[in-house]
């Protein structure tokens, strides 16, 4: 399983894995260096990743400017929350920003909206 972190880490977590595909991908290429074609194809591959992957790095500095920072109280670092209901970007406590929330168990459904048409006391 995978382990559990905040929303930002794992867009960045992400970003990074799609950097070392795309170099690993045009490292590939060169082992068809007698197919042009092959060859081509697979270093458009690998560029393509890394430009998205660079993309994505952007998308998520941008996303990182609009959240919310606060003390975490348990390990007292500052740390961003990217919605309702996040945990903590060093040692992943959940955080929330809603009171009602408070006290209850950590779920990531607490930020989509269907959930918060359903429960609209928790807004």
């Amino acid at each position: 399983m995978l382990k559990k972190m905040s929303k930002i880490n794992k867009f960045r977590t992400f970003a990074m894995i799609l950097v070392f595909a795309g170099i690993g991908i045009m490292y590939l290429a060169l082992y068809f260096k007698s197919n042009f074609a092959l060859m081509s194809t697979f270093m458009v591959i690998g560029f393509i990743a890394v430009i998205l992957s660079s993309g994505i790095y952007l998308w998520v500095g941008m996303l990182s400017t609009k959240t919310i920072q606060v003390q975490c109280p348990n390990c007292g670092k500052p740390t961003k929350i990217l919605g309702k209901v996040d945990l903590c970007m060093s040692c992943n406590e959940p955080l929330t920003v809603d009171r009602n929330l408070e006290g209850q168990p950590f779920d990531p459904k607490y930020n989509r909206r269907s959930y918060q048409k359903e429960h609209p006391h928790n807004t």
